[in-house]
């Protein structure tokens, strides 16, 4: 871990916690370029969470679900937490989404997308009978 995490970063944070995740992604972006290497997999990983969950938004199975493997995959050194923020827990819940996303497949991405960005029954309810409940968009919480 580098000494210091750019201010930038928790304006990353803040976007991705209101769901604007492609300025999410750009933000992150820039930061990820210029960061040292032991840093880098931590921003692209948390870059690429956000990005899979604009495509996502848009319907995008395939680019969702490829995104969301490799952005999990990258975090997974950085467990249980870095930079005050709690990793493992990002992972957990986004870890939901793509298995919730997969055993779906993408005919059902648009109802599934609607269910999590749009107005939906409580993550509870399930999106069809007999079926897991919808899980909940992820947020970036600090550890403390």
């Amino acid at each position: 871990m580098s000494e210091a995490i750019p201010e930038q970063f928790w304006q990353g944070v803040e976007q991705f916690n209101q769901r604007e995740f492609y300025a999410c992604h750009d933000t992150l972006e820039a930061i990820w370029m210029e960061a040292p290497e032991v840093d880098k997999k931590f921003y692209q990983g948390i870059l690429q969470i956000a990005v899979s969950f604009y495509h996502l938004s848009n319907h995008n199975w395939r680019g969702a679900a490829i995104l969301l493997g490799e952005g999990v995959n990258r975090l997974s050194g950085y467990q249980p937490s870095y930079y005050e923020v709690n990793v493992e827990q990002l992972r957990l819940e986004s870890i939901a989404i793509l298995q919730y996303l997969q055993a779906r497949g993408p005919e059902k991405v648009a109802e599934v997308a609607d269910r999590l960005f749009g107005d939906r029954p409580s993550p509870s309810e399930p999106l069809d009978p007999g079926r897991s409940p919808v899980p909940s968009l992820p947020k970036i919480v600090k550890t403390s």
